[in-house]
């Protein structure tokens, strides 16, 4: 008899610990994933400059007197990932070859900021300008 309800005990605490286990690995799961999302935010711009966007340089509105407007160029890019807030430093970065890769498209050679960050967005003016 002893013997039966130990079995049956040690069935219960192996059920219960085979659910506790299980828990823990989804919890365990979930915040690995959470960690390299992370990570993952935090590395390198995933924004290669194009050929193009090479020779476009960031310039001030006092750099282009002797500049000929093209357009203008609308960057935008995520301001966070997985409920996370991405860097403003590694957002610029990103947005700035964006924009130097659409300015290259577009015949430009120099960009101005016409705007501040604002939800992962930001407007720069395209300019050609003499070497």
């Amino acid at each position: 008899m002893e013997s039966k309800l130990l079995d049956c005990v040690l069935k219960k605490m192996n059920i219960n610990l085979t659910c506790q286990t299980s828990l823990e690995f989804t919890v365990k799961s979930f915040l690995l994933l959470v960690t390299f999302l992370i990570l993952l935010s935090s590395c390198n711009s995933w924004v290669g400059v194009t050929t193009e966007g090479a020779s476009v340089r960031l310039a001030t509105t006092s750099e282009i007197s002797d500049c000929q407007r093209v357009g203008r160029a609308q960057a935008s890019t995520r301001s966070r990932v997985a409920f996370v807030e991405r860097g403003g430093e590694r957002m610029q970065e990103e947005l700035l070859r964006l924009a130097r890769n659409e300015a290259g498209s577009m015949g430009g050679n120099t960009i101005v900021p016409e705007s501040v960050i604002e939800e992962g967005r930001q407007t720069f003016g395209v300019y050609s300008c003499p070497d």
